[in-house]
């Protein structure tokens, strides 16, 4: 319900943020190489932040030209981004479902900070750590499992340390529909505490990134695929002797159109009087 003054500015984010979200999901898939966890994360993370996380896609990670984004990604600034985002997306996500559920329980705000915790902890590195980089790691799940304990669990503490106060201090203060998952105003604490945690999180990971403790962003490009450059050549090379035949084919008839021109002026000047003619 909108009843003060922040609501209609929560209203236009909100409008914005699902734009900003829609592009990126449709450039991601159509237009980036990149893994599938991080074309999610960049999405979810998206919807969280608004045009903050689209402004983080197309300065960090948003491919500027065919072929380009692996040097495009390879500063380390933009890896590290790289590695929040994964973080964020799931850490953040963990905690507002949980959010928004143990908020119709009316518990003490503590009991919801240590479950939502918990439950950041669990979904980042059980689902978007351990299974959903499974495929680009190698190894058992188990193996990921005990391989990323220890980044997820530096990563977790820094977005909990962004996201928890602002939690606390707005869920507390006067306007109590910030507590409840209904109104538009608990959903801009949560995005609010999203870009609080996505920026406390970020130096720590990118000091981990900087140690080869975490990844940054990668570039996929699968066999066969539009993303494919060696298909992309293969087929560049095919079609160049028939664009060759048609751009010479091209010229000539220009040189032959030019030429008639010139002849059938010539012609029409011809059968002119000379301008003595008219004395």
């Amino acid at each position: 319900m909108i009843v003060q003054p922040i609501d209609y500015l929560l209203v236009v984010w909100f409008a914005l943020a699902a734009a900003s979200t829609a592009y990126v999901a449709w450039d991601q898939f159509r237009n980036n190489p990149e893994p599938t966890v991080m074309r999610v994360a960049f999405i979810l993370v998206t919807l969280y932040m608004g045009p903050l996380g689209l402004l983080i896609y197309v300065l960090a990670d948003k491919e500027p030209r065919p072929g380009t984004h692996e040097q495009f990604t390879a500063p380390l600034w933009k890896q590290g981004v790289g590695s929040t985002i994964h973080c964020v997306a799931g850490d953040a996500t963990g905690i507002i479902l949980t959010a928004a559920v143990t908020a119709t329980f009316g518990l003490p705000m503590w009991i919801d900070l240590i479950v939502e915790y918990a439950s950041g902890f669990i979904f980042g590195l059980f689902i978007f750590q351990a299974l959903f980089m499974r495929r680009i790691m190698g190894g058992s799940y188990w193996d990921n499992v005990r391989q990323t304990f220890l980044p997820e669990f530096m990563s977790m503490n820094a977005m909990m340390a962004g996201m928890a106060p602002v939690m606390s201090f707005l869920m507390m203060g006067r306007d109590m529909r910030a507590m409840v998952p209904t109104e538009l105003l608990f959903w801009g604490v949560m995005s609010l505490g999203v870009i609080v945690g996505f920026v406390i999180a970020y130096p720590v990971n990118l000091w981990m990134v900087r140690r080869r403790l975490k990844h940054g962003l990668m570039t996929e490009r699968t066999p066969g695929s539009r993303f494919d450059l060696a298909s992309a050549g293969a087929e560049h090379e095919r079609q160049g002797p028939n664009m060759d035949a048609r751009a010479a084919a091209s010229t000539a008839g220009g040189r032959t159109d030019r030429a008639i021109t010139a002849v059938a002026t010539t012609a029409w000047r011809a059968t002119q009087p000379s301008p003595n003619s008219w004395r």
